[in-house]
């Protein structure tokens, strides 16, 4: 079995992701901010949520137009210092 690497991103392009967190108030407005730090200005088409069976969580998944590696890991590391944010993918 020979090895595969795995596909290469070509940037910039249109790139999904999903935030998991606690469903609190803030939850929406923080992930919001980071994305509005790090990504053009996010169209409310582009945003979906989700609360799970029991609503103790919610799931956001937010499309934006990635521009490289650089971007995508300071998202990732600003989502995670909310303080909110279980799990980014």
């Amino acid at each position: 079995m020979a090895n595969v690497d795995p596909p290469k991103i070509e940037f910039p392009c249109d790139y999904p992701i999903k935030v998991i967190g606690d469903n609190v108030a803030e939850f929406r407005e923080k992930v919001m901010a980071v994305f509005a730090r790090h990504a053009a200005p996010v169209a409310d088409v582009d945003i979906s949520e989700r609360l799970s069976s029991g609503g103790r969580y919610i799931s956001m998944t937010v499309k934006i137009i990635a521009t490289g590696k650089p971007q995508l890991e300071d998202i990732h590391t600003d989502l995670k210092a909310t303080g909110l944010v279980k799990m980014v993918m």
